[in-house]
């Protein structure tokens, strides 16, 4: 049997449809998703129904990552915090006000890991980045990563949150990161995922990158009202969807450097439109 795994949606219906189509014209009936569905790109209610309608039709497995914590601690700290017309959490709050109770209902319904347990095969634990929180990264040649991996129980862990697709191997035990398929890091601006081959009790992966309609995307950005809710961060996004190249991270992490230098503090979530400016300008543009 096969098992679809896909991770890091962000809202990025266009692609996550490709997928979807890739799965059926291969008669792929399990879809294994790792979290993080909502976040950077336009119309989250698009991505919702997809998820809904698929849950409906195929057998799916839904973990929660870290942006789905991010909906849900909002709401229980009462909505303080985010800006509209902010780099820093404007995009944040432009995927909040979409929500739906049922957005919410389900969210909060996920667990941050699972297991994949089938009939005569080994069994697989899935979690948005680690077996151990929603918010850590499984690096290769990370002692971090060693240990959560020797810690797991099953040999098999499948993980999303770095954006990037990878195969790591330690001691007997295997991660595997199907990448991204909304916003996907050194992807060349592809949809990623991977698929799971099930065959004479093992399993053997297959890292799959696919073309979408990128433009598109690119249109439900700035047509949305998106692009003006969180000006700098979609620049960062936009240049993403292109050519897969520097993250928001690292953007984010350069502009809080700057704001630092120059007031001796930064805060997340307080981050000036000036220093966003500064640091877009001389990492993107």
């Amino acid at each position: 049997m096969d098992i679809i795994v896909l991770s890091d949606v962000h809202g990025n219906y266009v692609a996550l449809e490709q997928c979807i189509k890739y799965a059926e014209d291969m008669e792929i009936n399990t879809f294994v998703f790792l979290g993080d569905y909502l976040g950077e790109l336009a119309y989250p209610q698009k991505t919702m129904e997809l998820l809904y309608c698929l849950a409906d039709k195929y057998n799916c497995h839904f973990i929660r990552g870290n942006k789905e914590d991010y909906w849900l601690n909002y709401r229980m700290n009462c909505e303080k915090g985010w800006r509209d017309k902010d780099s820093t959490t404007g995009s944040l709050l432009y995927t909040y006000n979409n929500l739906t109770e049922k957005d919410i209902s389900f969210f909060q319904g996920l667990q941050y890991k699972g297991k994949i347990d089938i009939e005569g095969m080994p069994q697989i634990t899935i979690c948005h980045d680690s077996p151990d929180s929603t918010n850590k990264k499984l690096l290769p040649n990370n002692d971090s990563t060693f240990d959560s991996m020797g810690n797991n129980e099953n040999k098999i862990i499948l993980c999303g949150h770095t954006h990037v697709q990878c195969k790591i191997e330690h001691n007997g035990k295997i991660a595997l990161n199907p990448g991204s398929v909304g916003v996907s890091l050194h992807g060349a601006g592809k949809a990623q995922f991977m698929i799971l081959h099930g065959q004479n009790s093992n399993w053997s992966e297959e890292f799959i990158s696919i073309d979408y309609d990128v433009e598109k995307v690119i249109y439900d950005l700035h047509n949305s009202g998106l692009s003006e809710s969180a000006p700098y961060w979609c620049k960062i996004t936009e240049h993403l969807l292109l050519t897969g190249e520097i993250s928001h991270g690292s953007v984010l992490a350069r502009a809080m450097k700057y704001c630092n230098e120059d007031k001796g503090f930064c805060n997340w979530p307080d981050i000036p439109e000036i220093y966003w400016e500064k640091a877009v300008k001389e990492m993107i543009i």
